[in-house]
């Protein structure tokens, strides 16, 4: 069976593609290009397209004697996820195009493109699984909790994980280093990435989106919990809800990013207790593991990668939406952000944070 294996130019995916071919598929390496040539690879290593991260990838595919392409993809990524990233700092909210990048290119995109080169499936290096049940496949958590990727993956439709394969949702991280090592890869001590791409992209994301023109720079007010005016600030794009440093109001107890308000171009800031969270109103579901809501049920719930699963309560709202109620309150749950739902190890459901309600 013909797979393409996604190949970033790090270690994970020349793992990935080592693990594939040893059970036997026919693999095809591919970079993707998600930037266009005026910027993939003039703006540090750490950009996916760099000229240096298609070198490692190159140099993996040819230790194993694999085909190698580079797919420019840019235009699409410009159109499903640039786009959006600026428009989400617009509105005020936290966007999260890790999530876009890999429903919408990784997974929409080039799945097409693999299918055109003659593949069934296609494989990156991402920590998750794919679990069979009967006709049915789910998205799950990887065995190694401190590296699952779950979260990034909740948005990929549940028609496409029949043609997905995560090879190392059964190892650690230090066995991936330990496969690439003796194998001789370049990629083997090569370190993570710690950065979205708009992090390295002309000199950090806040750069990059006032080159863009994105109307989310204004001076405006800061205020505190009781509105009172107690700063100003730049614009609403420099700030994230839960954000503790680099507000510019010095205060006796640390201060939080409350709340962001695009409407009156203002930002409100707190105490934590004030970040700390309840209830939010999530739409925009996808369903995997289960087929819409009953009027109320419960799962366990991350709203940040980082974050902790915790339980919480979803109530239908509409065709399309839900109130979840947290079991414990949260800490500055921030619109813009997914909330991802599990049933166990299994991704249940997910969607976005449209509201805060208390």
């Amino acid at each position: 069976m013909r797979i393409v294996v996604a190949m970033s130019g790090g270690v994970d995916s020349s793992v990935a593609a080592l693990k594939l071919k040893q059970k036997g598929y026919d693999v095809i390496g591919v970079t993707i290009k998600t930037w266009p040539k005026e910027e993939c690879g003039t703006h540090g290593e750490m950009l996916c397209c760099s000229l240096e991260a298609i070198q490692y990838a190159r140099s993996v595919a040819d230790d194993l004697e694999i085909p190698f392409y580079v797919i420019d993809l840019s235009k699409e990524f410009g159109l499903a996820v640039k786009d959006y990233f600026a428009d989400e700092y617009a509105r005020g909210r936290t966007p999260n195009p890790c999530i876009y990048c890999n429903s919408k290119i990784k997974f929409g995109y080039l799945l097409d493109r693999a299918r055109q080169l003659g593949a069934e499936k296609i494989a990156t290096g991402h920590y998750a699984r794919i679990i069979r049940r009967g006709k049915d496949s789910l998205l799950a958590e990887a065995k190694d909790k401190t590296r699952d990727q779950s979260y990034f993956l909740y948005d990929i439709r549940k028609e496409t994980l029949s043609d997905i394969e995560f090879p190392l949702g059964e190892v650690s991280k230090s066995e991936v280093r330990a496969i690439a090592a003796a194998e001789g890869f370049m990629t083997a001590q090569r370190p993570d990435s710690q950065d979205i791409c708009f992090e390295t992209a002309g000199g950090g994301y806040r750069e990059y989106l006032q080159k863009l023109g994105v109307e989310a720079f204004r001076e405006g007010d800061i205020l505190d919990v009781s509105g009172k005016v107690i700063g100003r600030h730049k614009g609403i794009a420099s700030y994230t809800t839960g954000q503790r440093r680099g507000i510019g109001v010095s205060a006796a107890e640390a201060l939080y990013v409350t709340k962001i308000d695009p409407e009156n171009n203002t930002v409100t800031v707190g105490e934590r207790a004030h970040a700390m969270k309840s209830a939010v109103r999530v739409a925009g579901f996808n369903w995997l593991a289960v087929e819409g809501l009953r009027p109320s049920r419960e799962f366990h719930v991350k709203i940040r990668y980082s974050s902790e699963k915790v339980r919480a309560s979803l109530t239908a709202h509409g065709d399309d939406e839900a109130i979840v109620r947290f079991g414990e309150p949260q800490f500055a749950p921030a619109p813009g952000q997914a909330a991802v739902f599990y049933d166990g190890e299994t991704v249940a459901c997910g969607g976005w944070i449209e509201e805060v309600i208390e």
